[in-house]
């Protein structure tokens, strides 16, 4: 007999939680991040508590784990009841944090997170000063994919005044978010 989606979501949610295997957790991690992208699952995701998993394993100092938790929320923010979960369980900070992985995969799909959620209430956060003054380094990324995706974060989603504020700052300092390695 075949399982329903909801009990094999079940059983993939139970089987991260309880495996002690690092190679399992990343299979079973990679696997919901893939559910994530079908609205079908959404429903289904949010009653096993998926985005808080997704956004607890954003903790994780396995990069592996990062990218694909990074990668799910990015899935699930495109439905505004999981991008309204995420805002209210303060996903954004997080997801920052995310902004200065060395693995440019979860560096992209952190940009893209960070589109998703702006919304009016949200904007302060998502676009705050040190957000703007990444992808200001980020636009200059010698990665095509990373520099465009910035720029377009820069022009769609900041004001030319963040932007100019941004600039002015970087000009006096030297730290801040490395660039991901290629």
């Amino acid at each position: 007999m075949e399982l329903g989606r909801l009990e094999y979501l079940q059983a993939l949610v139970t089987e991260f939680q309880v495996t002690d295997s690092p190679e399992a957790k990343e299979q079973v991690l990679a696997n919901l991040a893939n559910f994530a992208y079908d609205p079908k699952n959404y429903e289904y995701l949010r009653q096993l508590q998926v985005p808080d998993l997704f956004l607890d394993t954003l903790a994780e100092d396995s990069e592996t784990l990062v990218e694909f938790a990074i990668g799910g929320l990015c899935n699930l923010c495109l439905d505004k009841t999981n991008k309204d979960y995420i805002l209210e369980a303060n996903g954004v900070e997080p997801i920052i944090n995310c902004l200065s992985s060395s693995n440019e995969e979860t560096v992209m799909s952190a940009v893209t997170t960070l589109m998703y959620l702006t919304t009016p209430q949200s904007r302060q956060q998502t676009t705050a000063l040190p957000v703007v003054e990444c992808m200001l380094r980020f636009s200059l990324s010698a990665s095509r994919r990373l520099s465009n995706l910035a720029t377009v974060f820069l022009e769609d989603y900041c004001t030319p005044l963040q932007v100019e504020e941004a600039r002015n700052l970087s000009k006096h300092t030297a730290v801040g978010i490395p660039l991901p390695k290629d």
